[in-house]
């Protein structure tokens, strides 16, 4: 039986080698990835989808602002392992996380990826057109959507994050 939940500790492992086998080498490199390097998701924003205690799919969300002040969540990276695609599970991930994002009051979700997949849960280019990240990206890749309407009217500039910092391992002070 498949399972959605938040991600656990001991999740982390497990979906750290999924990310590396759902995107490869390429993955750390991704102008999304910028914006959440050094970071923690969005409380409450980690999603898993668990079959036992395999872990088979993954959803992330993260704090983002735009240069002009609007403030959205990341939704990325979003990944299924190779032998559970085509069941619904990225769909199940995605619909959880826009869920929980709008339990929690966030007013819009943003992301780099393929409109036509996207575009189903009501992502679109519509907002996104002011807006640019860290990096280079297609323009037509980045989407967002409002959950609150209004959330992302006048959005502009560079995307930024404003997540909560990884914390940093203590350094012994030297003898």
């Amino acid at each position: 039986m498949i399972t959605l939940r938040h991600e656990r500790t001991a999740d982390v492992k497990a979906r750290e080698a999924l990310l590396d086998q759902a995107f490869g080498e390429t993955r750390r490199r991704k102008s999304s990835e910028r914006l959440r390097e050094g970071r923690l998701p969005a409380d409450g924003l980690s999603l898993i989808a668990a079959e036992g205690r395999r872990v088979i799919g993954t959803a992330r969300l993260w704090h983002v602002r735009c240069a002009s002040g609007q403030q959205a969540l990341l939704l990325g990276p979003v990944a299924v392992a190779a032998d559970c695609r085509n069941h619904g599970i990225g769909a199940a991930l995605v619909r959880r996380a826009l869920f929980e994002a709008r339990r929690l009051g966030h007013g819009a979700v943003m992301l780099v990826g393929d409109s036509p997949y996207y575009g189903r849960f009501g992502f679109s280019v519509e907002k996104t057109a002011a807006m640019r990240l860290p990096g280079p990206i297609e323009r037509h890749r980045l989407l967002a959507l409002e959950l609150k309407a209004g959330a992302l009217d006048g959005a502009r500039g560079l995307v930024r994050a404003t997540g909560e910092k990884l914390p940093q391992p203590a350094i012994a002070a030297a003898a």
